[in-house]
């Protein structure tokens, strides 16, 4: 966990853009697989342990210090992960700490019940920055100020790729990307994908220039408000459809309902508002 926990430190530390992008690509090119396809995974959301609950750190924070000294530390703290980090009374003769690979692999093999003693004896063998990675690679709860479009910026510029190639196969891919990474360094084929359900690059708004008004026709043109929803595209096909942010992350799960109604063949790339009965928009 050490080289996954000096990544999340770089990341938080380092405000620039461009420090964190020389940050993730100097992880990846001096990590061995699978440890950085995982730690890729945890950085764009594609790492579930459905046996190991949001609530686990708390909980085993509060059975190891006194509850009342544990509220009050993170209400001080105000992140979960930095507080249990740095108040973790670790017992003596704890095991050696593990790798990120050691602690994804035996998370997705855990039955239920057995994550808790899993995390508990991680935290007894880890340094404070390690138990910090480790609990926000377990919850999922990252918010390092690099979310996944960063992460897949950074993977196509160390491939010398564009991240439209990354992003119409990126769905097709699970972690920790072995064959992902095979073809970007030239040991394999291109990943198959399914493109009828394939995120597609949006097209972002940008001002015009004074040039552009010369060329332009405003009749050719149609205008609508501003509307303070959210950006998605929907992709439906035969295979189904998906519903996308517009960073590409998935989020189907969240409006069935839409995705249920998607009957048609195409992509529909625009905001996502909330009707009133009246046939406004609220």
């Amino acid at each position: 966990m050490r080289a996954f926990a000096e990544l999340l430190d770089r990341l938080i530390l380092t405000s620039s853009r461009t420090g964190k992008l020389a940050a993730l690509k100097a992880y990846i090119s001096s990590t061995e697989d699978p440890a950085r396809g995982y730690a890729l995974a945890a950085l764009v959301g594609d790492l579930k342990f459905p046996t190991a609950k949001a609530s686990l750190a708390r909980e085993l924070a509060q059975a190891r210090v006194d509850p009342l000294l544990f509220r009050l530390s993170y209400d001080y703290v105000g992140d979960l992960a930095e507080t249990v980090s740095l108040i973790w009374p670790a017992k003596r003769g704890a095991n050696r700490a593990p790798d990120i690979t050691e602690v994804v692999q035996a998370l997705r093999d855990a039955k239920k019940g057995q994550a808790s003693a899993l995390v508990e004896n991680w935290l007894d063998a880890l340094e404070p920055a390690g138990r910090y990675a480790l609990i926000k690679l377990v919850t999922g709860g990252l918010r390092i100020g690099a979310g996944a479009r960063l992460a897949k910026l950074a993977l196509a510029d160390w491939a010398g790729r564009e991240v439209s190639e990354l992003e119409e196969i990126w769905h097709g891919l699970t972690p920790p990307y072995l064959d992902l990474f095979a073809w970007l360094e030239g040991r394999g084929d291109k990943p198959a994908y399914d493109s009828s359900t394939a995120f597609r690059p949006v097209m972002l708004a940008h001002p015009l220039e004074a040039r552009d008004k010369e060329t332009l026709n405003p009749a050719d043109f149609a205008a609508e408000w501003k509307w303070d929803g959210v950006r998605v595209q929907i992709v439906a096909g035969a295979a189904g459809a998906r519903l996308y942010s517009r960073a590409g992350e998935d989020m189907s799960a969240a409006f069935p309902d839409i995705v249920a109604a998607c009957a048609f063949t195409g992509v529909v790339d625009g905001e996502l508002l909330i009707a009133r009965g009246d046939g406004g928009v609220g």
